[in-house]
């Protein structure tokens, strides 16, 4: 039987409901219940697309015109964390029984960058976002640049590196240190999905203003060039090839390190949309510098990528013809261009007032009662069903100890499969001490939000 989250009424009341909220507000009991209805249509977003099934999620965020309120909401809360969330950290006086509030504001920006990269595949759902598309450009090109930036810099803030590496017993203020670290470490994520809602605008956008805001005001095609030198997703470790799939960090075999992943794809199509269609060709300006960096490419056009990716052969031919012409720059013309408004709007009316709203939210937001925090819970309980979220994981579970496919699961932590029972007990020397500490955090968790009884 197929897992579900949502029925199409469902859905609909949700999505109907769905509001922009000021930054005031962000962490509110309404913020939170809306937080857990976009959480859902998120899974069963997921859901339907992994199926092929009616898409019933997109459909009703189309037919609302629901998908601006998602990037609003988003950028609301990107603007929350680099101007208010840092000073909640450094306030004295601010020392939360639970950090679980805030977690669950850093983590809303990934639930809505992850529901728009599933939906925004599809055409009908880039025209439904209509003047928020440039927002979302401005977005994805900040996300690509701090990317780009970070693994330029040898710093690339990646899960793996940001394990906090404190003591057991956590104070309050080691925990906002940490949640500082998940900050960082989510931002990385959220980045590399930014990637391919850009690459799914450029395969959409007919919009004059898009289309000039990706390649005159920020320069998109060197941005992506420079992804594709220094590849942030892929990393060497301890004389092993690593590289970012499926949110977590995989060893490549000798045998796949040229293999292409999902990422790459996603850089190399959107090169090839803002480089090869006739509306951008006209509007990008080939001057020496971007002449030069885009030439690069031509170093990475191997048979091997070709052979994964045999439309990037017209590429290559293009960049072949650049080396040895050089193109008329583009025509100056008089255009009346829109200019993204969500992010500056949002800015502007809380300029000055950024401590003002710490504080306020300190006192009305994140201080909850134990009532408070155990309402939460018990909601969030129900969001993420156990049996749903595994019909979401990209792989099926395989057996901890001989690799084969698992059906069945450590009753203890829940984090562990086994495909026999005999396999669990030859593993279980090994798995003993994990087990253990996974279950005490989960002790140690409950305890938190005053959940335990």
């Amino acid at each position: 039987m197929d897992s579900c989250v949502l029925v199409p009424v469902e859905a609909e009341a949700f999505i109907q409901g769905l509001e922009t909220f000021p930054l005031k507000e962000v962490g509110s009991e309404r913020w939170f219940s809306q937080h857990t209805h976009i959480e859902k249509l998120n899974m069963q977003a997921i859901l339907n697309a992994s199926a092929v099934h009616d898409e019933f999620v997109k459909d009703l965020l189309v037919l609302y015109g629901k998908i601006p309120t998602l990037v609003h909401e988003m950028i609301l809360v990107e603007v929350w964390k680099h101007k208010v969330f840092p000073i909640l950290c450094q306030l004295e006086d601010f020392n939360p029984k639970s950090t679980f509030p805030l977690y669950m504001v850093i983590h809303h920006e990934a639930t809505i960058i992850n529901l728009l990269e599933t939906i925004m595949y599809h055409k009908d759902s880039c025209e439904a976002a209509d003047d928020s598309v440039l927002d979302l450009v401005d977005y994805c090109h900040r996300k690509l640049a701090l990317l780009a930036g970070q693994a330029t810099g040898e710093a690339a803030t990646t899960p793996k590196q940001q394990e906090p590496e404190g003591k057991a017993d956590v104070s309050s203020t080691d925990s906002m240190k940490d949640l500082q670290v998940q900050s960082a470490a989510g931002e990385f994520e959220i980045s590399l999905k930014a990637v391919s809602v850009l690459r799914f605008i450029t395969d959409h956008t007919e919009s004059v203003s898009v289309i000039n805001r990706m390649l005159c005001t920020h320069n998109m095609p060197c941005v992506l060039v420079q992804l594709i030198d220094c590849c942030p997703w892929s990393r060497c470790k301890d004389g092993e090839v690593e590289k970012y799939t499926n949110g977590r960090w995989q060893r490549i075999p000798v045998e796949d390190h040229l293999k292409m992943t999902k990422l790459d794809g996603q850089v190399w199509i959107s090169l090839y949309n803002l480089l090869l269609k006739e509306d951008c060709q006209r509007k990008y300006d080939f001057n020496n510098f971007n002449k030069n960096q885009l030439l690069k490419l031509r170093g990475f056009m191997t048979e091997v990528l070709i052979d994964q990716l045999p439309n990037l052969s017209e590429l290559q031919r293009f960049l072949a013809h650049l080396t040895v012409t050089d193109p008329a720059p583009p025509k100056k013309e008089l255009i009346l261009e829109q200019i993204p408004e969500i992010r500056d709007h949002i800015v502007r009316q809380n300029s000055g007032k950024w401590k003002a709203i710490a504080k306020y939210q300190v006192k009305e937001t994140f201080s909850p009662s134990e009532r408070d925090l155990k309402l939460q819970a018990e909601r969030l309980n129900q969001v993420y069903n156990l049996d749903v979220m595994e019909s979401l994981l990209p792989e099926k579970p395989k057996c901890g100890w001989c690799g084969e496919a698992a059906a069945k699961r450590c009753s203890q932590c829940q984090g562990e499969w086994y495909c026999h029972r005999e396999c669990q007990v030859k593993h279980w020397s090994k798995h003993k001490r994990a087990c253990q500490l996974m279950v005490e955090v989960s002790e140690k968790i409950q305890k938190d939000l005053h959940v335990n009884s």
